[in-house]
């Protein structure tokens, strides 16, 4: 009986949680809820309609789309101005682009898969002015020994860090500062920030990063993430979207034991990639629909848009996969967005290229009206 009653319980304490944040958005459009309250106008309504966007569509978005791809013959192509393989296929580019910072850390020219940093400057900037929309990720070399890489599993970096006043100001100025100024370079045609979403430190419910979760307890990992966005807030960016992001996840309490708090999060995310397809088919869209069925309960709990914020299946070897695991995810979940990981080579690439067997179920998947590319972003005018 006391169980019982306890489910009882918590199915009101949700049901009252929920009805009372659609209340609040309904009441005022000045209630957004997210966490910079000096965010541009241009970055408040993004914020708003990623909300919303979800139920006519979610944005389909592509890792360094317009910076390379693959050819018919499937040799690369490179830096090819207002290309991208998703525009050779559908005649426009995804609604959502995704890049990497990783390596600007470092003072490089280019990240750590060779785009130039003023190349993707320039892609977002056009992004922005198309009406899309961009998320950024980032893979910084190790603070504590920059010659070792994101996945050079440096043990207790973050402790470190938040232990020692001398090395946490030298991350700061050496990386936080860099990300700033790239972040306050972001200009449209219209002369006004671009508004980006930001996804730092993410799957960090695995261990492959030097802050995953074998070298950082949860209490360190909430306070390196809240420092991070009080330090970009100091050097007032307000430009950005937070994008908390995990890897796989067991659980809402499971995806929830390193949440930074709703002060310092304003995107619900997770990552997760196919594999061993097409033996893992039916595992992969129930784990998937399942995380996004979590998230989506967090996300009306929370009044925060929730996405899929990076997935995949290696050189898409389902010819429908689009159509038979794609649209099965997505659903009726209304996620704002889902992004796809880059083209990079003839053995890695997670978008069909123009000849790919998958190429004619993509059309067919974009044909549905469940996923979105420019022009459906352009329509929503998702910066007003």
């Amino acid at each position: 009986m006391y169980n019982l009653l306890r489910s009882i319980f918590e199915l009101l304490r949700k049901t009252f949680i929920r009805t009372f944040s659609v209340i609040l958005f309904l009441s005022s459009d000045m209630i957004y809820g997210q966490i910079d309250p000096n965010a541009t106008s241009e970055t408040k309504a993004l914020y708003k309609n990623l909300k919303s966007i979800g139920a006519t569509g979610s944005l389909f978005g592509h890792q360094d789309a317009p910076a390379y791809g693959l050819n018919l013959d499937g040799t690369r192509w490179v830096a090819d101005e207002s290309r991208s393989d998703i525009k050779t296929i559908l005649g426009e580019q995804p609604a959502l682009l995704g890049f990497d910072l990783g390596h600007l850390e470092l003072g490089k020219f280019a990240n750590l898969d060779d785009v130039p940093f003023n190349k993707i400057k320039q892609y977002i900037e056009e992004q922005y002015d198309r009406g899309g929309v961009s998320t950024i990720s980032w893979h910084p070399n190790n603070p504590l020994d920059y010659s070792k890489t994101t996945w050079d599993k440096v043990e207790a970096t973050i402790p470190t860090l938040l232990n020692n006043k001398k090395a946490l100001r030298n991350y700061q100025k050496t990386s936080l500062k860099k990300l700033s100024k790239f972040f306050k370079s972001l200009k449209g045609a219209d002369g006004k920030a671009v508004p980006v979403i930001f996804r730092p430190y993410h799957e960090h419910t695995g261990s492959w990063f030097w802050w995953g979760a074998d070298y950082c307890t949860e209490k360190e990992y909430k306070a390196f993430w809240q420092m991070t966005v009080n330090y970009l807030a100091k050097k007032k960016v307000h430009n950005l979207l937070y994008a908390y992001s995990t890897d796989n996840f067991r659980s809402e309490v499971h995806y929830l034991e390193r949440y930074p708090g709703d002060s310092f999060v304003d995107i619900l995310g997770f990552d997760s990639y196919h594999r061993n397809a097409p033996k893992s088919n039916e595992q992969f869209v129930n784990n998937a629909q399942r995380m996004l069925g979590t998230i989506k309960e967090l996300g009306l709990e929370k009044d925060k848009p929730y996405a899929v914020s990076e997935t995949g299946l290696e050189r898409v070897t389902e010819d429908n996969w689009w159509t038979n695991i794609v649209l099965s995810v997505i659903g009726e979940s209304e996620a704002a967005y889902i992004l796809f990981w880059r083209n990079g080579r003839p053995d890695h690439f997670y978008a069909p290229y123009p000849g790919h067997t998958s190429e004619a179920d993509f059309k067919k998947m974009a044909a549905s009206g469940k996923i979105l590319f420019e022009e459906g972003a352009k329509k929503a005018n998702l910066y007003k």
